[in-house]
């Protein structure tokens, strides 16, 4: 279920938000740490967009 405040970004915002770089962000989407669906996902474009919510969650250990 989807929060109301979901808000999906690319990666490059991703990383500016979070200090990640490109690399360790595509290397968490392989590892499995960010799970397709409530982390992320495919746009209708195929770009691969992030929920900033989840990861704000996920990066506070919840």
């Amino acid at each position: 279920m989807s929060h109301v405040a979901d808000r999906w970004v690319l990666v490059n915002v991703l990383a500016d938000y979070t200090g990640y770089s490109d690399d360790a962000i595509r290397a968490k989407i392989r590892r499995g740490d960010w799970v397709c669906g409530p982390h992320w996902r495919k746009a209708p474009d195929g770009r691969i967009v992030f929920n900033l919510t989840r990861i704000q969650e996920w990066m506070a250990g919840g």
